[in-house]
């Protein structure tokens, strides 16, 4: 019965040592495995076999952050033999830094992080995550330290550029690779906030009077430009309107001038005609028609000249009786029978 007993211990003893020689590793996870305390092998993921006792797991800190009762975050490390492989974040406690302008500010950031050689950062590094929380801090007060507090508050995409510039260079010989840095809540002092606030008031009412004044400006403009093109369209109408009159005053005139030119014509053929008559009429006879015609113009121009109601003494020119004297031959027309 002892004998088998202490078999049997052997064959537990046996296969306890051969079942932790069996390490199965999760996807995104590692082990540095050291053999009598020198390094040995990384583990990848899946089943892996070691040498129970000779090879052992280095362990390395772990930064946790867990709320407490309160529902306060607190920061807890520990140890584990586990490396993680995938990217991870820092949340950084606030922070005093001083601007270059001299003004206390508070400060946190965000750290967005992946260990890409396991190795290095256990050998290279003791408690990388406290290394990589100081050195974030320590390289936020020099950015900070160079930048105004204006320029602070509206340049966070410079800040985080220069931050994430700065520690990736630094981290590469730990094995990590630093993606990104966020600044997440930038906190001035109260009585440089006030003043912000009041200076931002005042920007702001700068501003409403400038749009004001703007805004009579133009308005006064349009007026003008209003009234100047108000007038221009009176000028318009009257030089249209004088225009017309002229052109119609002309074609009144040409109407005119054609009617007294028709009038001229019919009466030129009415005395053509007349003549013609009075031609035909003295025909065989010695009366002379042209002198005829003149005596008669003589005539109605002696019935003018001696009509109305006044007494007028009228001269008749001398050689207007030679004219006259040819009336004769009408009394011949008329005993004539013609």
């Amino acid at each position: 019965m002892g004998t088998m007993v202490i078999f049997a211990i052997i064959a537990a003893v046996a296969i306890i040592y051969v079942l932790s020689g069996f390490k199965i590793i999760q996807q995104s996870e590692t082990r540095v495995i050291e053999r009598l305390g020198r390094y040995n092998r990384t583990l990848s993921s899946g089943i892996n076999i070691i040498w129970p006792i000779l090879d052992k797991a280095r362990s390395v800190t772990v930064r946790y952050v867990v709320r407490d009762r309160a529902g306060n975050n607190v920061v807890v490390l520990k140890e584990s033999d586990v490396i993680d492989l995938r990217e991870q974040v820092y949340d950084f406690p606030e922070q005093n830094v001083i601007t270059k302008d001299n003004v206390t500010t508070r400060i946190n950031a965000l750290l967005y992080f992946q260990i890409t050689d396991p190795v290095k950062s256990v050998y290279e590094i003791d408690n990388l995550p406290n290394a990589i929380e100081k050195l974030t801090q320590t390289t936020l007060r020099n950015v900070i330290g160079e930048l105004e507090l204006d320029e602070t508050l509206t340049s966070r995409d410079t800040i985080n550029s220069k931050l994430r510039a700065v520690l990736d260079d630094a981290t590469n010989k730990w094995g990590v690779k630093v993606n990104r840095v966020e600044l997440q809540d930038i906190t001035p002092p109260d009585s440089v906030r006030k003043a912000m606030e009041q200076q931002m008031q005042a920007e702001r009412e700068r501003r409403a009077q400038i749009l004001k004044s703007e805004g009579e400006k133009q308005s006064t403009i349009l007026k003008s430009e209003g009234e100047k093109q108000s007038q221009v369209n009176e000028a318009e109408a009257e030089k249209q309107a004088q225009i017309l009159l002229a052109q119609g005053e002309a074609e009144a005139k040409i109407l005119q001038a054609e009617a007294d030119a028709k009038a001229k014509v019919l009466q030129a053929e009415a005395e053509a005609e007349a003549i013609r008559k009075v031609t035909e009429a003295i025909q065989g006879t010695k009366a002379d028609p042209s002198a005829y015609l003149l005596a008669v113009k003589y005539i109605d121009s002696l019935k003018e000249m001696v009509s109305g109601k006044d007494n007028k003494t009228v001269y008749v020119p001398y050689e207007a009786t030679s004219v006259l004297g040819s009336l004769g031959s009408i009394k011949d027309l008329l005993g004539s029978g013609k």
